[in-house]
């Protein structure tokens, strides 16, 4: 959904150049889309690891059914 204000402006843009809103639309994400491209830095690419408890099961104490006791546990207050 576009705001009302920006398509009114949109529309009034396009109007003035002669030109129909979906090709100022066009125009405008095109120029958004490649002012993103050169300013963004790609991220190097991660792995998550496997983990794999030396134990298995839950730790003693730990009831995975009691959401309260979980966020106690994760905060340190358990």
């Amino acid at each position: 959904m576009i705001d009302d204000d920006l398509y009114r402006d949109t529309k009034a843009t396009a109007a003035k150049l002669g030109r129909t809103v979906g090709s100022v639309m066009e125009e405008a994400l095109l120029d958004l889309l490649a002012k993103y491209q050169e300013h963004h830095v790609p991220r190097k690419p991660f792995r998550i690891r496997e983990f794999t408890p030396t134990v298995p099961g839950t730790l003693p104490g730990v009831d995975l059914n009691c959401n309260a006791a979980l966020l106690d546990i994760m905060d340190g207050l358990a």
